[in-house]
This record gives structure tokens, sequence and C-alpha cells, in this order.
């Protein structure tokens, strides 16, 4: 992946501000694959998303992570380093329907994309948005042969079954989900962590776009240069203008 120009990035980070954090996953891959369209970034399975969330974050920010998590027990803050490569690892998504059969039960469904997951987010209840992601995306239900409506699964289907929509979901898509599960050196009880890329990645780049910011007002200041013209160094030529302007 080639990372995007300090210019677009800007860009970006402009837009991001007045949007929330599916707006933002959007903006986001958008400068992963400045080549692709947004219906087809949001018809892409999610774990998809995340692989190329990761492997920007890669290209801008390095391999080193740092994770802050609170333990979940006893309140101890836990700092520690992640390797991002061992995260977003690209997976080959089945080419059709997966297919789950259980006592009188025989479910088809697809991977949820980026569009699905969105839709659900937007519902104002847990239970509401795990019923219209269930909608969207089952293919087909049978029930002893006979069809069931969609919309109607998430009232009837056994916790079994859905337990097993969920496990097969996850095989197949590994990257939609990270989860660390984090043990707490004071008490030693294990903290679940989500490892939100989007949320992970927007903070940096909110950080590194005020830092530049400031770096161009400082050498507008001292040499009167236009911001593109700023922008056009090269980050170790920026930093040694700047430091002569500190030593004048």
């Amino acid at each position: 992946m080639t990372p995007t120009g300090p210019a677009e990035l800007l860009a970006t980070w402009e837009a991001g501000l007045a949007q929330h954090d599916p707006g933002r996953s959007l903006l986001l891959h958008r400068a992963a694959r400045p080549g692709a369209g947004t219906d087809a970034l949001l018809s892409m399975p999610v774990g998809e998303r995340e692989a190329d969330l990761f492997a920007l974050r890669r290209a801008l920010f390095g391999e080193r992570m740092q994770v802050r998590v609170e333990c979940a027990a006893c309140g101890e803050a836990m700092e520690f380093d992640l390797d991002a490569t061992l995260f977003g690892a690209r997976t080959k998504t089945p080419d059709g329907p997966l297919r789950v059969e259980e006592g009188e039960w025989a479910i088809e469904f697809r991977l949820p994309t980026v569009a699905d997951l969105a839709a659900a987010g937007a519902m104002p209840e847990p239970d509401q948005a795990r019923r219209l992601l269930m909608a969207r995306c089952i293919v087909s239900a049978l029930r002893n042969g006979q069809a069931v409506p969609a919309e109607r699964l998430a009232a009837l289907l056994p916790e079994v079954v859905q337990r097993r929509l969920a496990e097969l979901a996850e095989q197949a898509d590994p990257a939609a989900d990270v989860t660390l599960n984090v043990a707490c050196p004071e008490c030693g009880e294990a903290t679940p962590a989500e490892l939100d890329i989007t949320s992970y990645l927007w903070t940096e780049l909110d950080t590194w776009a005020r830092d530049l910011m400031l770096d161009v007002h400082l050498l507008a200041t001292a040499y009167g240069w236009s911001e593109p013209a700023i922008l056009a160094l090269s980050p170790l030529r920026r930093r040694y203008y700047l430091e002569l302007c500190a030593d004048a």
C-alpha cells in the first residue's frame, strides 16, 4: 500500500471531524483504497475493511501499537505494546453462502458487509440491531423443509443455531472482530478488550493532523511559505527547518 500524501490525509481528517465512527471508517477506508467507489467499499465483508485499515495504519504509523486497557475486575490501568502485523490478516472469503444445519433448521447466509454493520449500528437497541443484521444476511431459512421469513428468524431460531451461525461467520471472516484477552498483572483476572481499528487509527490521525497544522503555522510564520509548499516537504526537511526556527 502506498501511503496517502499529507494533503490528502489532512482533507480526510477535516472531513471526519463532523462525523462519527461509521463516517470516519468510510473516510479512512477511502484513504486506504483511493481508487474504490463508495458502493464497492460498503459492499465489502467487514473483515476485508478491517484488514485495509490495519494496512493503512502500518503504512502511516508503523508496526507498533500502544494500547491502554482498564481491568474490569480491579480497575488497574494496563498499558502495553502490540505488533500491528499480527492483526488484520487477509483471508479468502467464501464464494457462496455459508450453510448451517442443526436439528429441524437449515440456514444459508452471507457474511455481513460494511453496509450491513452500519445499518445495524443505527438501531437504538442491541436486540433491534441483531434482528436487522440477521434479516439482511440470511439467504434462505428452512424449518422442517418449510421456508421461514428472514425477519421472523431472530425470534424463532434456537440459541444453539444462532451460536453456530456466529461461529461459522467468525471462522469465515476472522478479521471482522479483534478481541484481546488481557491478563491484569495486579489481580490476575482477564479483561476482554475489542481492538477497534477505526477508533484507534482516527485518534492517531487526529493527533498527527493537529501536530502538522502547528508545523505549518510555525513555518509559514517564519518563512512566509504556503501550506501546499510546506506539505510538499518531506517530514525530515520540515523537522530540520523547524529546528532552525527554534535556534534562531
